[in-house]
């Protein structure tokens, strides 16, 4: 992920954001609810258990579509899509994968494309 830098005022008056120990509870939470959900972390779900633990609502399918559309994705991406986006929604405490978890998830893979 590429992350511009920011001018020094920006910085020195920046307030600290979230601590580190919060990032690990969260992280560890999210962890939880993967292990609550089934044997596998979202990482390694079949495309049955994905298809269960991830499903979509209109908005996240036709989110979908378009970037489908757009990006001509294979379904190897949009599986890894569904998987990151079902951790993103974890992360939130989310029972659900809502449009905006897709839309971040979307985001990362867009940044990480190579330039031309």
């Amino acid at each position: 992920m590429d992350v511009p830098a920011l001018p020094y005022q920006e910085l020195a008056h920046a307030s600290p954001g979230e601590s580190t120990a919060a990032v690990r509870a969260r992280v560890m939470w999210a962890r939880e609810r993967q292990r609550a959900r089934g044997p596998r972390a979202n990482a390694r779900l079949s495309s049955a258990e994905l298809a269960k633990a991830a499903p979509l609502d209109a908005a996240g399918h036709a989110l979908l579509e378009r970037a489908v559309a757009r990006l001509g994705l294979s379904a190897r991406a949009i599986t890894r899509i569904r998987r990151v986006a079902r951790t993103i929604a974890d992360l939130d405490g989310s029972p659900s994968i809502r449009a905006s978890h897709l839309a971040e998830t979307l985001q990362y893979r867009v940044l990480d494309q190579p330039t031309m």
